[in-house]
């Protein structure tokens, strides 16, 4: 019977570089960026998103390369709905929008990160 906690080399050796690799601290970085964009107006979101379009070329074919492209496919989204809920919230539909867009961002953010934690893409 085997040991459930045995862990062979090449996984265990994988993890470590992974949880190592530069590339993986920016992302890191960005998804804290982010989460810090509810309380600081959004200004540090709009930081993450350019720092994820500056080093994009760095992680192409890479396995952090999913969680950029994430990072940016939510800031482009949480934006939008942003804007439309801003502009519609004297229709008071605007609000409903916001405080959707507001628990879609978070679930992305911490959907995301926990993804990176696990060495996997975000799906």
């Amino acid at each position: 019977m085997a040991d459930p906690e045995f862990i062979p080399v090449e996984l265990e050796t994988d993890e470590v570089s992974r949880r190592s690799d530069p590339v993986r601290n920016l992302a890191v970085a960005v998804y804290i960026l982010q989460g810090l964009s509810f309380f600081l107006g959004g200004i540090t979101a709009l930081v993450g998103v350019i720092i994820n379009y500056v080093k994009l070329d760095d992680v192409r074919n890479t396995w952090v390369e999913p969680h950029f492209r994430w990072q940016i496919r939510t800031f482009w989204i949480g934006l939008l709905w942003s804007v439309i809920g801003i502009v519609t919230t004297f229709l008071i539909v605007g609000w409903f929008i916001l405080l959707g867009i507001s628990i879609w961002f978070i679930y992305r953010i911490v959907k995301g990160a926990l993804a990176l934690n696990d060495g996997k893409a975000p799906v």
